[in-house]
């Protein structure tokens, strides 16, 4: 989700971008990039849109997956026009395509008001921050974070909501992840493994952990274990897996008021990689350099033979001329492996690039 923010960024109404399309379908403008790098994974350009590729509302946190109709769905969080700072994030969209060029909304499924056990917080905060997505025995497992009570920083829990299908029909559950603690983290990732287990992480403030989940998806099998082996870890963990091998990725603490490395803008995405899902695990380095938004929370991957890094930045608002690092947009370029499986750095394209 991000460093909290004072809570009194300045109000400034948001200027809509409208897309062609109908029914719900956004036609983007595409850009296709340069010839694949090593390992690259396909044999020829693959078109996608331009960045960003959501142009109708700000959006933030991308968690990609590919479901078994063929579709690559990205579950994202919303910032709400005019920002307030972190407090204001409400109802959650799905957005799918079936070519990385034609993007559909398949509108709202969850918002703050539907949450049983979330009492109203104060100033009418919300905080529908960086959710994910899980599919197992025939169900789409929607996790979320969002606070139980006052004071919303000591509060979290992890809400779940479960449908047939993955874009609609979602139900949130009477009761949060079971078998957390009290005071929980942020950021949840849920990887299911080729075997069918899965796994459950979250974290925030240079915290870690993960843990087995029993096969109802609702509850964890065993304790949480804090993912050692991690450089700088801020929030955002995200694991995905490659010829084997386990790639867990973050956003650091990187801010450029107190950089001492000559870089511009603030966190950056890192990752390690391990032989088990839950470590120990070898720092690998840094796969993406800083946007202009204060924060940043990505998710990694393949779709049609392409790897692919999602990520958010603040430039749809930077070109509605209302830049704010709470109105962020969601975004997507291509990733690529060397050969001995570490990650390039990721390149940055679309507005302002």
């Amino acid at each position: 989700m991000g460093r909290p923010f004072p809570l009194k960024q300045q109000l400034t109404p948001m200027k809509t971008i409208l897309l062609a399309g109908v029914a719900g379908l956004m036609v983007v403008s595409c850009t296709v990039q340069k010839s694949p790098k090593p390992d690259s994974g396909t044999a020829a350009p693959v078109a996608i849109a331009e960045n960003p590729f959501i142009r109708d509302t700000y959006t933030a946190d991308p968690s990609a997956h590919v479901w078994k109709d063929g579709r690559l769905y990205v579950y994202a969080s919303h910032d709400i026009a005019p920002p307030r700072g972190c407090d204001l994030m409400d109802q959650y969209h799905v957005y799918s395509t079936s070519d990385m060029v034609n993007w559909k909304d398949h509108g709202e499924i969850v918002r703050a008001s539907q949450v049983p056990w979330g009492k109203p917080l104060a100033n009418d905060a919300k905080f529908m921050w960086a959710p994910d997505c899980a599919y197992k025995n025939g169900k789409y497992y929607f996790y979320f974070p969002h606070p139980s009570q006052d004071p919303w920083n000591g509060n979290w829990k992890i809400g779940i909501a479960v449908s047939d299908q993955p874009a609609s029909g979602f139900k949130v559950l009477d009761h949060w992840l079971k078998g957390l603690p009290d005071k929980g983290e942020i950021d949840p990732c849920v990887f299911v493994d080729d075997d069918g287990q899965a796994y459950f992480y979250y974290g925030g403030g240079g915290k870690s952990y993960g843990a087995k989940l029993k096969d109802n998806m609702i509850e964890l099998d065993g304790e949480l274990q804090p993912m050692t082996g991690l450089d700088d870890f801020h929030e955002a963990t995200w694991v995905h897996k490659k010829d084997g091998v386990y790639y867990l990725s973050y956003s650091d603490n990187h801010d450029e008021n107190r950089d001492k490395e000559g870089v511009k803008g603030d966190n950056r995405m890192r990752y390690a990689t391990s032989k088990s899902p839950l470590g120990p695990w070898k720092y690998q380095g840094i796969y993406m350099d800083p946007t202009n938004s204060y924060t940043n929370h990505g998710s990694i991957v393949q779709f049609k033979g392409q790897w692919y890094s999602f990520y958010h930045n603040s430039e749809l608002s930077k070109k509605n001329g209302v830049f704010n690092d709470w109105l962020r947009s969601v975004t997507v370029d291509k990733l690529y492996y060397n050969a001995d499986g570490t990650i390039q750095k990721v390149i940055q394209t679309g507005l302002g690039k």
